[in-house]
């Protein structure tokens, strides 16, 4: 990283969100919740949709009336193991986590249970969600689509959002399976923290109108709002790599974040209409499974770990030092960052400061 760096206890980074978004308006126990997942993701290193998201996508829009601070979580349908959800625009972290616990909750009593939302907004790193599941014995599914960012293969306008896919599932090791990817190359929150570290893009992550990669960070995100640039699916530009199955699972997403409950789609989640900035309307999904359906826990805890140990034990491509499983490395950065904190690059610091003035919230010192 470029710049000044500075370390900060995890419990008073998630104190200090609780703080900022209860002086914009959150009520204390939905600004738990909202604090408790952005946190998750500094926890885990997935250091895109933390803290460095604080200012920019929710202490800014609630300030711009996009997101509504108090949520209104509507029930519309509900059924023994579904439901559809209107979230009014509110908090996309407090609409996501009550909706994936009724997906709990119906799982438990008749062993699966889907819970669909509509009018919501950005609701953190997808992984919180379908750890919920996991940590009641079930595997956890969820995902949800975003602004247009990505590319559809062999084209250059930006149509789908970069739409995670993401699984949880216990195991009988120190941390689960864990699965919270963007279905493209990258996501539009990395770019920004590459931009905040002053870095360049990997050649192949974005491309342009003119069909050529880019690589400044600064420019890409630039161009994205306007248009003339959009993030590539997994498997990259064209067909020889795989692009058009990372194009595939995005639109799934979109399908089941969308169609399913009667939401906005594609260029519709620009938060923009008429020039002027609006709501995202973001969809979600939810699904709890209830294991013990199928078979024992404890079973399927050690099939699931079996697995993962002897991916792990597989021969290593020449100077490899290890192979990993999914929700290891992110196992490891809580591990590190619970004893010596977050690192915070100096734009992100930068920001923290001028919420911390802007809302006199004098018992923190960040510098």
């Amino acid at each position: 990283m470029n710049g000044k760096i500075v370390r900060i206890d995890i419990n008073i980074l998630e104190k200090f969100i609780k703080d900022v978004l209860k002086k914009v308006g959150v009520p204390a126990d939905d600004a738990a919740i909202c604090a408790d997942v952005l946190i998750a993701a500094d926890k885990r290193g997935i250091d895109s949709h933390g803290i460095n998201r604080l200012k920019s996508i929710y202490y800014d829009r609630i300030k711009q009336g996009i997101v509504n601070s108090v949520t209104d979580f509507e029930i519309i349908k509900n059924s023994p193991t579904t439901a559809l959800i209107d979230g009014h625009n509110g908090m996309g972290h407090v609409i996501a986590k009550k909706s994936m616990q009724m997906a709990i909750d119906k799982a438990k009593e008749y062993g699966m249970g889907m819970v669909a939302v509509r009018n919501s907004s950005h609701y953190g790193i997808a992984g919180y969600y379908a750890l919920m599941a996991e940590a009641n014995g079930m595997i956890g599914v969820a995902g949800t689509n975003a602004r247009p960012s990505i590319a559809p293969t062999f084209g250059i306008e930006a149509m789908l959002g970069t739409n995670p896919l993401t699984f949880a599932m216990p195991t009988d090791e120190d941390f689960p399976f864990l699965l919270d990817c963007a279905t493209s190359i990258t996501q539009r929150g990395k770019i920004e923290v590459y931009e905040k570290e002053k870095k360049d893009c990997h050649p192949g992550w974005v491309i342009g109108h003119d069909g050529n990669t880019k690589t400044n960070s600064a420019e890409i995100l630039k161009e994205m709002v306007d248009g003339t640039a959009a993030l590539l699916p997994l498997g990259g530009a064209g067909e020889e790599m795989g692009g058009y199955k990372g194009y595939g699972y995005a639109t799934v997403v979109e399908i089941l974040c969308a169609a399913l409950q009667s939401g906005n789609y594609l260029q519709l989640l620009t938060g923009f209409r008429d020039g002027k900035k609006v709501p995202y309307n973001l969809g979600h999904f939810f699904i709890a499974i209830n294991i013990e359906n199928f078979i024992e826990l404890d079973e399927f805890r050690k099939t699931s770990g079996n697995i993962l140990r002897e991916i792990r034990s597989s021969k290593k491509m020449p100077g490899a030092e290890r192979i990993y499983t999914p929700g290891e490395k992110e196992y490891i950065n809580w591990m590190e960052r619970k004893e010596k904190g977050v690192p915070i690059n100096e734009e992100v610091l930068n920001e923290m400061l001028i919420m911390q003035k802007d809302l006199g919230l004098t018992e923190y010192n960040f510098q």
